[in-house]
């Protein structure tokens, strides 16, 4: 719902009020705003679930990637986190990349990697495209975008205000701005659209929701594939618009972590009951799980997204190999649809 306008200005982006846009700050339609400082008091000081292992090694670690994947081919590297190397029709485009030890505003506190990213740095491809789903730390890391416009110089397509953040960085960066339902044409017949997700967005405390943050939609000529970073289930609303929109989707990359304690995290985040009735609800012939199994961020046990995306498939009747929960380095070739 939209809150109540103030004079507080908003840093990042000014522009004209819209059905998710105040004057000042990015709502959820018909959504809910996130929790406040009295609800996060309450979460910090409860139990707080089991500890992680210090150390999660990936038996898919060390892969290195093919330079180009072309044609109707998709392959699908996992980096870790929300971070995914998508390869189609000779185009390399990395999702919120983080390579970073800690997801976090500062280098010596805030969550810590559990495992090293899947694929060096210096063993990527050629990167023609990032994608940017919104700005929290875990999605938007600039020391990670730095590196790789040094060395790559991509286009990056992110939502509206989060240029603002990135530009400080790299004022020579290549940057498209989108709104939700904006799309964005580019080479080898591939277009980006910008598509409405359930989540909020800050970098700090006085900037709460003054960036845009956003799902995509990656035309290609081999498929739709749908790339949600974060999103709160919202009652499968935004999931069945896009399946009305883009009519399925050859390929669903869904978060399925960072989802306990419910009664805080159910507004921003899906669980993996919620994640299956979105590859449905969107018509996803197959998905990818992503959000899991790297930086610990909630109160569920490390392995139980995959153990819970399990017992979600059967329940649903869906093979588990339509759906893969993948681990840092771990590739697979999606089918044709």
């Amino acid at each position: 719902m939209p809150d109540k306008p103030t004079k507080q200005r908003n840093i990042y982006y000014q522009g004209p009020a819209s059905d998710h846009f105040n004057g000042r700050r990015f709502f959820n339609p018909g959504g809910i705003h996130p929790l406040g400082f009295a609800a996060l008091l309450k979460w910090q000081t409860s139990a707080r679930g089991p500890k992680w292992p210090k150390s999660i090694p990936s038996p898919f670690a060390g892969n290195r990637p093919a330079q180009h994947v072309t044609g109707s081919a998709l392959r699908i590297t996992m980096i870790g986190h929300a971070s995914l190397l998508i390869q189609t029709a000779g185009l390399n485009i990395l999702t919120d990349p983080v390579w970073s030890e800690r997801v976090s505003p500062l280098s010596f506190i805030g969550p810590k990697r559990h495992n090293p990213p899947g694929v060096a740095m210096d063993d990527l491809p050629p990167i023609d495209l990032i994608l940017v789903t919104h700005n929290h730390y875990d999605h938007l890391d600039l020391a990670t975008l730095r590196a790789l416009h040094a060395r790559h110089k991509p286009r990056i397509v992110t939502p509206l205000g989060n240029d603002v953040i990135i530009r400080k960085a790299m004022p020579d960066a290549r940057i498209t701005v989108t709104d939700w339902r904006d799309a964005t044409r580019l080479e080898n017949d591939i277009t980006i659209h910008t598509e409405p997700c359930h989540h909020w967005s800050a970098r700090g405390s006085g900037d709460r929701r003054m960036a845009l943050w956003a799902a995509f939609a990656i035309e290609t000529p081999g498929g739709k594939i749908y790339h949600v970073g974060d999103t709160g289930f919202h009652d499968g609303i935004n999931y069945r618009a896009a399946a009305e929109k883009h009519g399925g989707f050859r390929l669903a990359i869904l978060p399925i972590g960072a989802y306990e304690p419910q009664w805080f995290m159910k507004p921003q985040h899906q669980n993996p009951e919620e994640a299956v009735a979105g590859m449905q609800l969107a018509k996803a012939a197959h998905a990818v799980g992503h959000h899991w199994g790297t930086f610990k961020l909630t109160d569920e046990p490390v392995d139980e997204p995959v153990n819970a995306l399990a017992r979600a498939l059967e329940k649903a009747g869906i093979a588990p190999d339509r759906f893969h929960p993948l681990r840092p380095g771990e590739a697979i070739d999606v089918p044709e649809v």
